[in-house]
């Protein structure tokens, strides 16, 4: 569902909208709108917010903000909707200076029940062993980086592409570089997990020392 809203929706909308003697800004503008539909029907379904309903909702206001100040140009407004990824990519690099970075709270969401035991274990992972804690921060260097450099790419090609071009780009992008992400965080834990747990395993099988 989220594809067709994110991705094939928003490309149908332009294509005939500009069909119809639409410009290229309104119909870029219009087009985008299918994102906020998304959201509302993952509200209404799941009838709870989590943090990436929060997170989307955020950047999604932003957006909205970024489009509605400076001069109308379709180029602009595609850049401007580069930027708001990259500014997710710079927070998440400017949260590994703070004593949580960002990935530890995406991941106690996934990584958890959601129950205060959980929640609590997770915590309580985090301040005890320094594999977890560096397994969460390289994380959120990747993701950040990740990022950020897709927005650079983006903003690039954006005055090198035509916009019919750059619809496509942009919609194949904002799932290409998540789901490349995702796939690559879900190796990188399962290897850091499988390697905690055989340092863990090794340390218990150690035998005690002799009493003097």
């Amino acid at each position: 569902m989220s594809i067709v809203f994110n991705v094939v929706l928003p490309i149908i909308t332009y294509n005939q909208l500009t069909d119809h003697g639409w410009g290229d800004f309104s119909a870029l503008a219009v087009s985008g709108l299918w994102s906020v539909v998304d959201t509302v029907v993952y509200l209404l379904w799941h009838r709870r917010l989590d943090e990436f309903a929060i997170i989307t909702m955020i950047f999604l206001a932003l957006t909205l903000v970024v489009t509605g100040i400076g001069p109308h140009s379709t180029r602009l407004l595609l850049v401007k909707d580069s930027a708001i990824t990259g500014l997710f990519g710079v927070v998440c690099l400017v949260s590994l200076a703070t004593p949580r970075p960002l990935m530890f709270f995406m991941g106690r969401k996934f990584g958890t029940d959601g129950t205060k035991e959980g929640i609590a274990h997770w915590n309580e992972m985090f301040a005890r062993f320094p594999g977890f804690r560096k397994t969460l921060k390289t994380i959120t260097l990747v993701w950040g980086a990740g990022y950020v450099i897709e927005a650079a790419v983006r903003i690039a090609l954006s005055y090198v592409l035509s916009t019919d071009a750059m619809v496509g780009v942009n919609s194949v992008l904002s799932y290409g570089m998540p789901v490349a992400l995702i796939t690559w965080t879900i190796t990188y834990s399962k290897r850091a997990r499988a390697k905690g747990e055989a340092a863990t395993a090794a340390a218990e099988a150690e035998p005690a020392p002799a009493a003097a």
